[in-house]
């Protein structure tokens, strides 16, 4: 694998939460529209089960919340999440700042 394309694989579907989160500070989603979200928005696809398993364990260490809302389970951002979203944007500006020294 090239660097850019190992770059690209870690900013994406390695750390797929930080996409998660960004559309959830939007309001709040169902979890079978995370993958085609991501696709839209971000131009690229994550597995079919990923944004399942990435949802859970943002859920069991409080970065969302879900709710049960006609037999479908909606996902939100907590404000834990909403912390954790800034911490990462914040690291890719520090990052972009440092590599246009």
């Amino acid at each position: 694998m090239l660097p850019f394309e190992r770059l690209q694989n870690l900013n994406t579907k390695e750390n797929l939460w930080i996409y998660i989160l960004s559309l959830l500070k939007k309001g709040p989603v169902y979890a079978w529209e995370i993958q085609s979200m991501i696709e839209k928005k971000f131009g690229f696809k994550p597995g079919r089960i990923t944004p399942y398993r990435a949802l859970y364990r943002l859920e069991e260490d409080g970065f969302v919340k879900s709710l049960m809302e006609e037999r479908r389970r909606m996902y939100k951002i907590t404000s834990k999440g909403e912390e954790e979203i800034k911490k990462a944007k914040n690291f890719y500006r520090t990052m972009m700042d440092q590599l246009n020294d």
